[in-house]
């Protein structure tokens, strides 16, 4: 009789510590969609690597060696503020602005670059070790994905390596265009779906699954690649959304199903 509330004891202490409950699941994550609250153009040239908003300049980055680009657009106008070329053989990825200096990751070529948020022009370059995709800003920090199911952290000024966390459950996931949401959030393109991941980035807990299809007519659709873009837009609750070679830049709410 000992043994067996030994036993039970053991069991109760490993579900508890499971998290899960024997007999029992964890809550579904959320499911969402896209409510389109409005439209903006956008260069359906643009092979969009990275999207990033502050106050009211629109930031892009565009990939391919030999045509990357990094751009700065007036928020409300659309009018272009800035545009600088990325010299082969970089293939540009995500962009983010931390502080006074706006971060541009490349592809395969490990090199990030500290760019002037006016001007563009780079400051300073840094190394780094394997792939980069997408790229934001919090204030802890920069949260980094290399189109794995993990975000890596670094120094805002440094860019040296601090941390990473590795999504629970979603191992599947290619983590690609990143955006810090002010909750603390972070929302993840997963490549080459038309999923959004919103992401807990101190535990790797996924908190919603958001659908972003059919933001196209099936004849763009056939015409553009991926879904690759995602930007809060401050002060509010919306986000800009677009992807490579889309015509369009969707501002959205992400509401319940």
């Amino acid at each position: 009789m000992g043994r067996n509330r030994r036993s039970l004891a053991v069991t109760l202490l490993v579900c508890a510590l499971a998290a899960a409950g024997c007999g029992g699941s964890d809550e579904p994550t959320p499911q969402l969609r896209v409510e389109v609250v409005g439209t903006r153009p956008h260069d359906p040239k643009a092979f969009t690597q990275g999207l990033d908003v502050l106050s009211d300049v629109r930031y892009e980055g565009t990939g391919l060696s030999g045509s990357s680009t990094v751009r700065a657009y007036d928020l409300d106008s659309g009018a272009e503020l800035a545009r600088v070329e990325v010299p082969a053989p970089y293939f540009g990825e995500g962009v983010a602005l931390a502080g006074s200096i706006l971060w541009q990751l490349t592809w395969q070529n490990n090199v990030a670059f500290a760019r002037d948020p006016k001007t563009l022009e780079v400051r300073a370059q840094v190394g780094y070790e394997g792939e980069g995709w997408g790229l934001c800003a919090r204030p802890q920090g920069l949260v980094m994905s290399d189109g794995s199911d993990t975000l890596t952290f670094r120094d805002p000024v440094t860019f040296a390596r601090t941390g990473s966390v590795t999504l629970r459950g979603r191992r599947d996931a290619h983590l690609n265009e990143l955006d810090c949401a002010p909750d603390g959030s972070v929302y993840a393109n997963d490549y080459p779906s038309d999923r959004i991941l919103r992401v807990d980035p101190d535990s790797g807990a996924v908190l919603g699954v958001i659908d972003a299809s059919g933001l196209l007519t099936p004849v763009e659709r056939a015409r553009t690649d991926v879904l690759n873009g995602i930007a809060h837009l401050p002060g509010t609750d919306r986000f800009l959304v677009t992807g490579k070679y889309w015509p369009t830049v969707f501002e959205v709410r992400f509401v319940p199903v």
